[in-house]
């Protein structure tokens, strides 16, 4: 994906960004009472330096515990002199539709579902986002209530020469629990639950019938209850979100491993399952 460095540089950039934030839905009533302060003091003070400390100073407690919204947090990020790498959507589309194909995965939190996609050879573009819902441009807080009927997702760009739907799909079935219709791992809610949102017919077909290899192989004592619907509207989350595993690298190495330590658990009993035919093993 092309990234731009945004690098905050003069007054007016600064007060025209705080605007935006005010502006915002999304920022929240503390958030923007902050920001408006910082605005009031820096048209009728300017002394820029100090006011921007006051303001880093404010937002530093939610900050460390990761409770900005996440355009205030790429604000924040801006403020304390990190460079913020910003996701657009200028290569995420497909191009060249002879040989590209759209794929749409729900399956828990979509921090720890770009990774596993992207890195794989033929992956064109993975963008973190929301759907299912009906609710159009949602935020992160409106998902994250449970009240929007969407699920966080990730939308997959890929090369049908180089990997195929088969592949992506075979992938997805490794990386979520099949058996949680409440959330996946310890993201818990509705805008968790695993989905496979389907964009032509055949991906129907193919994943149909992986679901049904999945039920049969008795691998898993309890119900699969992974969905497969057709693909509506698919809404880019925030940009803080995209990529997370690369900005937030050791938070993400932490809630991966959690899920990874799940998963080896649940794949391990589900061998021993077939291999000894134990119907209670879990």
């Amino acid at each position: 994906m092309l990234k731009e460095t945004i690098i905050m540089r003069t007054t007016e950039e600064i007060l025209k960004e705080i605007y935006n934030l005010i502006l915002n839905p999304s920022t929240r009533e503390w958030e923007r009472y902050l920001l408006t302060n910082t605005k009031d003091n820096l048209e009728a003070q300017g002394n820029e330096s100090e006011q921007l400390a006051k303001l880093e100073m404010e937002l530093r407690p939610l900050a460390i515990r990761n409770n900005l919204t996440p355009d205030v947090s790429d604000f924040y990020q801006r403020l304390i002199g990190k460079d913020v790498q910003v996701t657009t959507l200028d290569e995420h589309q497909i191009r060249d539709p002879q040989f590209q194909e759209r794929a749409i995965f729900a399956g828990g939190c979509f921090w720890c579902m770009v990774e596993p996609f992207e890195t794989q050879a033929g992956i064109v573009s993975v963008l973190s986002g929301y759907t299912g819902g009906k609710l159009s441009h949602p935020s992160y807080d409106q998902v994250n209530s449970g009240m929007s009927g969407h699920v966080e997702a990730v939308e997959i760009i890929f090369d049908t020469r180089i990997i195929s739907y088969q592949d992506l799909l075979d992938l997805y079935w490794q990386i979520i629990d099949p058996t949680d219709a409440l959330g996946q791992f310890q993201d818990r809610g509705l805008q968790y639950r695993p989905i496979i949102f389907t964009t032509t017919s055949e991906q129907i077909r193919l994943a149909e019938s992986k679901r049904q290899q999945i039920v049969d192989s008795n691998t898993y004592k309890k119900p699969i209850i992974v969905e497969i619907k057709e693909a509506a509207s698919f809404w880019p989350a925030e940009n803080y979100h995209q990529e997370f595993y690369k900005k937030q690298p050791k938070r993400y190495k932490a809630i991966k491993r959690a899920r990874q330590q799940f998963l080896t658990y649940r794949h391990l009993r589900g061998k021993l399952r077939n291999k000894i035919g134990l119907k209670n093993l879990y």
